[in-house]
């Protein structure tokens, strides 16, 4: 076999499994010159591996920050959720735990705007989180396995809110559940990108969780 029929995978195997190549022939390394990564000169070959380790060297730190960012975000998260748990197991009744939870969102999370639903729903509630909500709507809340998000209102909800629901762009809806189905707990922000599919549904999920938990407890059977 003459040098103009080797590919070039056959002398990059050679040279794989033959690494004393270089050592018989080590003249060869400070000889050889390959393109520059950024320019059209060529550089030294071990400029080059410098080159690509310095390369490396930056992506492994830029990850590396990437996850230092990422845990202190979910140390910020993890401590709001357990400022939210500890205030609704010290709530003494109904209005105490829908309260914390409602003063947990807006304040620890900037969720600007939270509402409610809990059934059976009674016609002379005088709370609105226990007025009565359409079939449509209970039945959409049982059946979500987990967070749902949403661009508008589900059914009736857009009439939960503090505001007007026009001028909301993003919802969230959560199942409250406790060994049965409680309610279901809605966020909403004028933010388009304040609620998407995209988002962590964990924290969310968990709060769904917490919540169901301590409303149970201060509901009838």
């Amino acid at each position: 076999m003459t040098i103009g029929t080797l590919r070039p995978e056959e002398v990059a195997k050679y040279l794989k499994d033959h690494p004393e190549f270089f050592e018989q022939y080590a003249e060869l390394l400070s000889g050889i010159h390959v393109p520059h990564p950024y320019g059209g000169h060529a550089i030294p070959l071990a400029e080059r591996q410098v080159l690509g380790l310095r390369e490396r060297s930056r992506a492994l730190e830029g990850k590396l920050r990437e996850l230092v960012q990422f845990g202190e975000e979910n140390d910020t998260i993890s401590d709001r959720v357990h400022r939210i748990s500890l205030a609704l197991l010290a709530a003494p009744d109904l209005a105490g735990v829908l309260q914390a939870l409602d003063t947990g969102l807006r304040e620890d999370f900037a969720v600007p705007e939270v509402a409610l639903r809990l059934w059976p729903g009674q016609s002379d509630a005088k709370r609105p989180e226990l007025e009565p909500v359409s079939e449509e709507a209970r039945v959409f809340a049982d059946s979500l396995a987990g967070p749902y998000f949403a661009d508008r209102p589900m059914f009736e909800s857009a009439e939960w809110f503090g505001v007007g629901g026009e001028v909301l762009r993003s919802f969230a809806y959560v199942a409250l559940r406790a060994g049965r189905p409680l309610g279901v707990l809605a966020m909403a922000s004028p933010e388009p990108d304040r609620f998407t599919a995209e988002m962590g549904t964990l924290y969310v999920a968990r709060l769904g969780e917490l919540a169901g938990t301590a409303l149970r407890r201060h509901l009838p059977d």
